[in-house]
């Protein structure tokens, strides 16, 4: 099926306040899908940022094990 902007246009003039409504919430949710799909599958991003937590883990049990030896 073939999609023109005349035709979804034309379609836009024949919905309803609230029907247009929930158009442009569902706009909304897939720029917002969209984007947030981006920010989270960046695996530049994401290399760094587990190896950043793997250290703090460590350092954490570190911490944990020397406060353990303590009197």
């Amino acid at each position: 099926m073939s999609i023109s902007t005349g035709t979804i246009k034309q379609d836009l003039d024949e919905l309803t306040t609230d029907q247009l409504q929930q158009g442009i919430d569902f706009i909304a949710f897939l720029k917002f899908q969209s984007k947030r799909r981006r920010l989270l599958l960046n695996p530049e991003q994401l290399a760094p940022l587990a190896t950043e937590l793997a250290e703090a883990g460590i350092n954490d049990y570190a911490d944990m094990l020397r406060r353990e030896d303590e009197p």
